[in-house]
Order: structure tokens, then sequence, then C-alpha cells
């Protein structure tokens, strides 16, 4: 499954394009821009499958330091500070990743 099978392309140029400078990442404007807010939950989850390119059934760190790109391939990687301040933002548990049920709430708060 492609990320454009759930979410509208412009809106994700848009938005990773809105975000290609460094230090300038923001998962809320970003998750309201791809039109992922208004997406109904089964939709957030199949985005986070997406995102979860080692199918552990989370997203690691290592992971979210690519999440532009798992939108689109021309996104940037985020900075270390970027990547920490996403998982920090969505890891409610403390277990240094981000599973379904945080990402769903992180977008619903977004």
């Amino acid at each position: 499954m492609a990320m454009t099978d759930v979410l509208n392309a412009e809106d994700i140029k848009k938005a990773v394009g809105a975000f290609s400078a460094a230090e300038s990442f923001n998962y809320k404007k970003f998750f309201e821009m791809v039109g992922l807010k208004k997406k109904s939950p089964e939709d957030v989850k199949k985005v986070f499958h997406i995102l979860d390119k080692d199918r552990s059934g989370f997203i690691e760190e290592d992971e979210l330091k690519f999440v532009l790109k798992g939108f689109a391939p021309e996104g940037r990687d985020l900075s270390d500070k970027e990547t920490k301040a996403l998982l920090a933002a969505g890891d409610k548990d403390g277990d240094g990743k981000i599973g379904a049920d945080e990402f769903a709430t992180m977008v619903a708060e977004s």
C-alpha cells in the first residue's frame, strides 16, 4: 500500500515541502496539512503500518528519522533533535517507540 492510497498526493507534496527546511518539522501542522487528522481511525492505522518499515508493530526512533520520506520520497531526513522531539511527543508509555494507539493519539491531538 502506498501513502497516496490513503492521502491526497497534492496534500502530501505541499506538507512535505512546507517542512523542507532543517529544524522546521512540526508534527501537529504536518498531520493537519496531509489531511491525516480528518481520516478515519482505520486510515490512520494504515498510515502507521506504512511508516512501520520493519513491520515490528512499532515506529522506532530510526524509522521516525525518515518519517517525511515515508510520505514522499523527496522528503528530507529529520534532524536528531526533531526525531527525539517527535518520539517524545508520541511515546506515551516511555518504551522508546510509538505503537499504533500512541500514533492514533498523536494524530488526534494534532
